[in-house]
């Protein structure tokens, strides 16, 4: 497995299989996007198959603050530390950053209190309408 800070060399086609379950996913093309418009990414690349198999993103102002959005492995890449080693790769790039954010289902709560992170409260708007980045 192959991590990489980086959308050096990622492609459409090596971003397939993401947004499970989502009832309006990115396209490949949107994923590719999103990633490239972040501040902070982490990758992780199955080389054999030429293929992304996890990635976490992080949006920031670069002094104070940041914002976790988005952490996914495929399906059949989880349960073997890939989640895990991407969470702890983005927390590396932002260790000078004062507040690191992120919202997540109660069930995952316990998962990410062990990166020492805490329950706090948190305000959410969804404009589903454009979900997959595009209005439909």
């Amino acid at each position: 497995m192959k991590f990489q800070t980086n959308t050096e060399n990622i492609t459409e086609t090596m971003l397939n299989g993401f947004f499970v379950d989502w009832p309006s996913p990115p396209s490949a093309e949107t994923h590719l996007t999103l990633l490239q418009n972040s501040a902070h990414i982490v990758l992780a690349i199955d080389e054999a198959k030429n293929q992304v198999v996890g990635f976490i993103t992080a949006i920031s102002d670069g002094v104070l603050s940041a914002y976790i959005p988005l952490l996914e492995v495929l399906p059949a890449y989880k349960n073997q530390g890939i989640g895990k080693q991407l969470v702890e790769q983005m927390l590396v790039q932002l260790q000078n950053i004062y507040m690191i954010d992120l919202c997540c289902d109660e069930d995952l709560v316990p998962y990410y209190e062990n990166f020492g992170m805490f329950k706090g409260n948190a305000m959410l708007k969804r404009n589903y309408k454009i979900q997959s980045g595009k209005l439909i």
